[in-house]
């Protein structure tokens, strides 16, 4: 089979197209045909050793994937060969198959298409985990998400809308504010033009913000935070921006705010039952249309380092698909 391989810590340009053996599913185990692996921020900082989980090599960008089953291990009964289905891999995706736990792995509707379905786990799962576990959210409330139009942002507008919160959009552009209200966005704010904090208050009459979705962080984090309400919610989802602000703890104090990280991956390893249980939610949701699961563009497996380069360059709305 084919994969994209990264064999030492590199650029998006220097990984390498290479040949794997086919995977033999283990006991316990599915093989899955891979027919759409989908992209994100922190794949970048995989390959460049900056992120927290450091893979042994060589291994395969792409932590989300959907197709068909291929085989199955023995023990496996609730899945068998030609199955659609939807998994999270941690890394490896970008490849023709993979054999992952059969515990892992959830069935998609027949109208629910593979590109749509591979954008679903991380983004959603991260926005859901965030607003439903970690922002103690209450009907009515404001939600200022940045990056509004990037993956997780366009996932926490569509979901903060069906949670009943008024969510204000913030991005850099008026194409990607348009299009986040298009998603669920209410308000909007162009943060490359106007000042976050002072503008943030306008839009919330002078009370600030009770919930901050941050996956952006860099200089819009402090500004973010100086604009929360009392007892607001800041969620820490991410660091797109490149730096990792540091934040003033008198803000916390003065504003009896909470600061509160959200780290999807390893909650969801703390707590699979409740992860499974919401990612079945968010395949029937996209199944239904209520969320979008948009995705921005495709490429072929070749080209993986062309779209590596679209995630960092900030310029998708939505979702980097590779089919593999």
């Amino acid at each position: 089979m084919k994969a994209i391989l990264c064999s030492q810590y590199c650029q998006p340009d220097d990984l390498v197209l290479a040949d794997l053996p086919d995977p033999v599913p283990e006991a316990g185990q599915a093989v899955i045909a891979i027919k759409a692996a989908a992209l994100n921020f922190f794949d970048i900082l995989m390959i460049q050793g900056k992120y927290q989980i450091k893979p042994p090599f060589p291994f395969s960008p792409g932590a989300e994937i959907a197709g068909v089953i291929e085989s199955v291990g023995a023990g496996v009964t609730d899945l068998k060969a030609g199955d659609r289905v939807v998994a999270s891999c941690g890394h490896n995706g970008a490849r023709e198959k993979i054999a992952l736990p059969a515990a892992s792995i959830v069935k998609i509707p027949d109208n629910l298409d593979f590109d749509r379905a591979a954008g679903i786990i991380i983004i959603y799962g991260t926005a859901l985990h965030a607003l439903e576990d970690r922002a103690s959210p209450k009907q009515g409330e404001t939600l200022a998400v940045l990056g509004a139009a990037g993956g997780t942002g366009l996932a926490a507008c569509e979901l903060g809308k069906l949670m009943g919160l008024k969510v204000i959009a913030c991005a850099s552009s008026e194409e990607k504010l348009e299009f986040a209200k298009a998603h669920g966005a209410e308000l909007t704010l162009n943060y490359a033009k106007e000042d976050l904090k002072e503008d943030l208050r306008r839009l919330t009459s002078g009370k600030g913000v009770d919930i901050i979705f941050d996956p952006v962080g860099g200089n819009y984090a402090e500004a973010a935070l100086r604009a929360t309400a009392w007892e607001g919610r800041f969620l820490v989802i991410g660091f797109a921006a490149g730096e990792i602000p540091k934040m003033p703890l008198n803000l916390a104090l003065l504003k009896g705010c909470d600061i509160r990280g959200v780290f999807w991956g390893n909650w969801a390893r703390l707590n699979p039952a409740k992860n499974r249980a919401n990612l079945e939610k968010l395949v029937a949701w996209t199944a239904e249309g209520k969320i979008s699961s948009h995705v921005d563009r495709t490429f072929p497996l070749s080209h993986t380092a062309e779209a590596l380069k679209v995630l960092a360059g900030r310029k998708a709305m939505g979702k980097v698909i590779l089919h593999p």
